[in-house]
């Protein structure tokens, strides 16, 4: 069978890494931050938060940078709350907001709610004027339930877009074959997904971690954000995200890359071989 690698016109040994900054428009911290790293080259990808406050902000200090759409049905945070862009009363808790739970969503919501949900936050962000170049899930979860997957790989392949899918291994545990699936309907995703955090706490960590990545596409997802008095009241992982940023400053990227390591790529060489 022909690699994802081979598809993209590289060798089979090939490592490639997509750095995919999530949660754009999350808040103005996050978007100074998700923005620097993409300028910066320290990021090659980000997906943009429709329906959370700073979504629209982002707008303004987009450059056409590569951009995504991180497809949301939560709001997890107990003070900082965001809810749907649509009239649809099984997205919503009782505050009115989006539930905080993965598993409450699953119990209450209406699949055409959520179909017309997400579809909403895909042409909502085309209308912003952002170039969508593939699809993922908000807490990278909701979307791995059958009747929920069916929705996301049906859109993803209306919008002709590459998405964000657990590596092969974690079919058993899912309990679906979910890749199986997408190829199918000619989907196209990484072979996997590495969060930043899993790779060490310093810049030297994370490069060797990198380094050791087996061939394949792989896609390291990190959440920056900008120290802010907005962000630490927002969030109770402020810390993290403000050493997330730190880090992917550090982690010498451009360098690795400049090695043969790895090669940089973002999600729009994937777009490509869907177009």
């Amino acid at each position: 069978m022909t690699s994802l690698a081979e598809r993209l016109g590289r060798s089979p040994d090939a490592r490639l890494l997509i750095v995919s900054c999530d949660e754009l428009g999350f808040s103005y911290a996050a978007n100074v931050a998700i923005f620097e790293a993409l300028r910066a080259g320290q990021a090659t990808s980000a997906s943009l938060m429709v329906p959370a406050p700073w979504a629209r902000g982002a707008r303004v200090g987009y450059h056409d940078e590569p951009v995504g759409v991180h497809l949301t049905l939560n709001a997890e945070l107990d003070w900082y709350r965001w809810g749907p862009i649509t009239q649809s009363p099984s997205l919503l808790d009782g505050d009115g907001a989006f539930p905080r739970t993965i598993e409450d969503v699953w119990e209450h919501a209406d699949l055409d709610e959520v179909h017309r949900e997400w579809r909403a936050q895909i042409e909502r962000a085309v209308l912003w004027g952002f170039s969508i170049d593939h699809l993922d899930a908000h807490l990278s979860g909701v979307e791995l339930k059958p009747e929920f997957f069916d929705v996301y790989l049906e859109l993803a392949d209306e919008f002709r877009l590459p998405v964000r899918l657990p590596a092969i291994e974690e079919e058993r545990r899912i309990g679906f074959p979910f890749r199986a699936l997408a190829e199918e309907r000619g989907v196209v995703a990484p072979d996997d997904v590495v969060a930043l955090r899993s790779l060490g706490d310093s810049g030297p960590d994370v490069a060797a971690g990198i380094a050791a990545l087996e061939p394949g596409v792989h896609e390291l997802h990190v959440h920056p954000a900008i120290d802010t008095p907005e962000l630490r009241a927002s969030s109770p992982e402020w810390a993290t995200r403000v050493a997330e940023h730190e880090l992917l400053g550090a982690s010498a990227l451009k360098d690795l890359a400049s090695t043969g390591s790895v090669e940089l790529i973002g999600y729009g060489a994937l777009k490509a071989l869907m177009a």
